[in-house]
């Protein structure tokens, strides 16, 4: 079985997110760049299933700038086999990669489409829905435990009452959660040997898909800044304060 696996470029989490001056965007002068989190565990899911017999290839695909490569090629060093680059200018909004998702999904005839929940900059949590509908398959969102038996995918997903399991028919679409795994850090034979892997770079066009951004950015500001806090002299006084001015008490 094959597996496609969709990665993104985002900062990294560790980084401190600046605001442009002229607040337009976020400023990525000089930011480090990584894969998106839940992308790494998409990837570590894939992995694991090529150990366990269950995958026979696992090809990663990103969408964007072309310093995208560095995250398939991290990618290619955690265990996937090859990479798709589609470079674009502009980013484009979750129904154009879904679009190019469902292009790169009917060339590749993947078993599974293994995804991130939503990327930690954008915070859609879009893209993997949207390709389900445009594509037909099955789906299963959040997931914290993926077992794959056969043609079907037991998958269980975190909703508010509890733990939910789906039995999906594959081929099928999985987004990732959390508590999925662990991802694994990448050995430096493993990196030397991703450099070497195949990597096939194309444009949107070649899949004959325009993309294009429904949703327009305005401004982007950052949060308020947190006031300090304030002691106060009695249980009186702090029940009177929660009372009258946070109002979180009736």
């Amino acid at each position: 079985m094959k597996i496609l696996v969709p990665v993104k470029r985002v900062v990294d989490y560790n980084v401190k997110v600046r605001v442009k001056p002229d607040n337009s965007d976020v400023d990525l002068a000089n930011v480090k760049m990584d894969m998106n989190p839940f992308c790494e565990i998409a990837v570590e899911e894939a992995v694991r299933l090529k150990e366990q017999g269950v995958a026979t290839e696992i090809v990663v695909v990103s969408i964007g700038e072309a310093k995208a490569e560095e995250q398939l090629r991290k990618a290619m060093a955690l265990g996937a086999d090859r990479g798709i680059l589609i470079t674009t200018e502009e980013a484009p909004g979750s129904l154009g990669v879904a679009k190019l998702l469902k292009a790169i999904a009917d060339e590749e005839q993947p078993g599974l489409v293994l995804l991130g929940k939503q990327s930690i900059d954008s915070d859609n949590n879009q893209t993997g829905q949207m390709l389900a509908a445009l594509t037909g398959m099955a789906q299963g969102t959040f997931a914290s435990k993926l077992v794959i038996d056969s043609d079907k995918a037991q998958v269980t997903r975190e909703i508010d009452g509890g733990l939910q399991t789906l039995s999906l028919t594959l081929p099928a679409i999985i987004t990732t959660d959390l508590r999925l795994n662990e991802p694994r850090y990448a050995k430096l034979p493993d990196i030397m040997k991703a450099k070497r892997k195949p990597l096939d770079k194309k444009t949107a066009a070649d899949y004959g898909v325009t993309l294009s951004n429904s949703v327009k950015m305005l401004r982007v500001e950052p949060p308020a800044e947190r006031k300090g806090g304030i002691t106060v002299g009695s249980v009186a006084e702090l029940v009177d304060k929660l009372k009258n001015e946070a109002k979180v008490l009736s």
